[in-house]
C-alpha cells in the first residue's frame, strides 16, 4: 500500500476521502474526533502544496440533498482547526464543486458536500457507481484514502474512485492498520477481548474469529443478556436476541474446548424502564441484582459493581486489549458506571490498548478520558470489527492495488 511519501503532490488536486461523519444535535457538532484524526493527512498535503479537495459522508440522506445532513459544519470546524478558511462548495460533482476545486491555490482546502447526497455513491450497481466515480474524478489528480471509518463500504469514492487516480493511504489509515496488525498477526499476550453493545449479532463474526486468538473475551452490555440466556437465567425485559442463544452456547462450548476464559456478567444495574436520555431524569427504581436474578418485570442496562471489579481484573494484566462497545446506557449517569470501569482499567493497565471506534470511543471522549491515556481510539468501529472478523475490506484492497 502506497504512502503520502510515495505521491508527487506539489501543485496538484489531491482528493482525500476522509470520515467527516461526525454527530450533530441541531447541527452543532458534538464530538470533532473524526475531524481531528484526518487534520494531520490535511496539513501534510496543504503544507506540501497540494490543492486538497476533502470529500466524506454523514449519516444516512437518500440519496437526495437533505439540509440536516450537511457537511458545512464539518467544512467550518475543519477550517478552525487547521487554521485557516476551508472553501466548502454546496454540491457533490455539480458546478459548485468544479468551482471550488478550480479556485483553490496551492496550499488550500476545499470542502464538496456529503457524497451521499448523490445516489450514486452507494449504489450496488457497478455501472452506476463507477459513472459517479468518474465525475469525482474529474474534481482531481490523485486520491488519498484516509476515511477508514468508510473502509468496509464498497462505495463510488471508497472503491471505485482509486482506481481511476494515481493513490495513496493518508496517515490515518497507515495507523489504523497498523494497530489492527497488532491485534491479529503480532499479538503480545495476554490478549484481552471486551466486547460490549445492543446486540450480539452485531458481534458474532468477531467473536467466531477470536476464539482462536483471544485469551480472555469480556461480555458487556445488552449483547450480554443474549449469553445470559443461554446459561439458563431469565433476564427479564432486557435485550435478547432470542435466535442467537444456540450460536452463543457454540461459542461458549468451544471457548471451554480452547481454553478461552469466558467472562459474563454476574451482577447488573436494572429498571422498569429505559432512562430518558433526553432530560436525564433520576430513575426512581435503580437496583442492582446477582445477573442470575434478573426479574421479570426490570431490565438490565449495564454491569453491576462485582462485575466491574471482576472486568477490571481481567484487563489488570494484558499485554493487548481490544474493546468495542459500551457496558451499558452509558449516555445516562445512572448507567456509566460500568463502561466507565471497563475505561479506567484500560487506562491504568500496561497493555497496548485499541478501543474500536463508534460508541466505545464516543464514551471515552464524553465520560471525561484523555485520548492520551490508550494505545489507539479507532476512528472506525464498523471497519474494525469487520477487519478483526477476517473479512477483506473493500477500500484497502482498492488502496493495495
Amino acid at each position: 500500500m502506497k504512502t503520502l511519501d510515495d505521491l508527487d503532490v506539489a501543485g496538484k488536486r489531491v482528493f482525500v476521502r476522509a470520515d467527516l461523519n461526525v454527530p450533530l444535535n441541531d447541527g452543532v457538532i458534538t464530538d470533532d474526533g473524526r475531524i481531528r484524526a484526518v487534520l494531520p493527512t490535511i496539513a501534510k498535503l496543504a503544507e506540501a502544496g497540494a490543492k486538497v479537495v476533502v470529500a466524506s459522508h454523514l449519516g444516512r440522506p437518500k440519496g437526495e440533498p437533505d439540509p440536516k445532513f450537511s457537511l458545512l459544519p464539518a467544512a467550518e470546524r475543519l477550517g478552525e482547526l487547521l487554521g485557516f478558511p476551508v472553501a466548502f462548495a454546496q454540491d457533490t460533482v455539480g458546478p459548485a464543486a468544479h468551482d471550488a476545486v478550480n479556485g483553490l491555490e496551492p496550499g488550500q482546502v476545499a470542502v464538496i458536500e456529503n457524497l451521499r447526497f448523490n445516489p450514486g455513491e452507494t449504489s450496488k450497481d457497478d455501472v452506476e457507481r463507477g459513472e459517479f466515480a468518474d465525475r469525482l474524478a474529474a474534481l482531481a489528480d490523485l486520491y488519498v484514502g484516509d476515511g477508514f471509518g468508510a473502509v468496509h463500504r464498497k462505495h463510488a469514492s471508497v472503491y471505485d474512485l482509486p482506481a481511476r487516480l494515481p493513490h495513496a493511504a493518508g496517515l490515518l489509515i497507515e495507523k489504523e492498520v497498523s494497530v489492527l496488525k497488532k491485534l491479529t498477526d503480532e499479538v503480545s499476550r495476554p490478549y484481552v477481548v471486551i466486547l460490549g453493545g445492543a446486540k450480539v449479532s452485531d458481534k458474532l463474526a468477531v467473536i467466531d474469529n477470536l476464539l482462536g486468538k483471544a485469551d480472555r473475551i469480556l461480555i458487556g452490555g445488552g449483547m450480554a443478556y443474549t449469553f445470559l440466556a443461554a446459561q439458563g437465567h431469565e433476564v427479564g425485559k432486557s435485550i435478547l436476541q432470542e435466535e442467537q442463544i444456540p450460536t452463543v452456547k457454540e461459542y461458549l462450548k468451544r471457548a471451554e474446548e480452547s481454553g478461552v476464559e469466558f467472562v459474563l456478567p454476574v451482577d447488573v444495574a436494572i429498571s422498569s424502564d429505559f432512562p430518558d436520555l433526553k432530560t436525564q431524569a433520576p430513575v426512581e427504581d435503580f437496583a442492582v441484582v446477582d445477573a442470575s436474578a434478573i426479574p421479570a418485570d426490570k431490565e438490565g442496562l449495564d454491569i453491576g459493581p462485582k462485575t466491574q471489579a471482576l472486568f477490571a481484573s481481567k484487563i489488570a494484566d494484558a499485554a493487548t486489549a481490544f474493546w468495542n462497545g459500551p457496558m451499558g446506557v452509558f449516555e445516562h449517569p445512572a448507567f456509566a458506571e460500568g463502561t466507565k470501569a471497563v475505561a479506567q482499567a484500560l487506562a491504568e493497565a500496561d497493555a497496548f490498548s485499541v478501543v474500536g471506534g463508534g460508541d466505545s470511543a464516543a464514551a471515552v471522549r464524553i465520560l471525561g478520558f484523555d485520548e492520551k491515556q490508550f494505545g489507539h481510539i479507532s476512528t472506525g468501529g464498523g471497519a474494525s470489527l469487520e477487519y478483526l472478523e477476517g473479512k477483506s475490506l473493500p477500500g484497502l484492497a482498492a488502496l493495495e492495488n
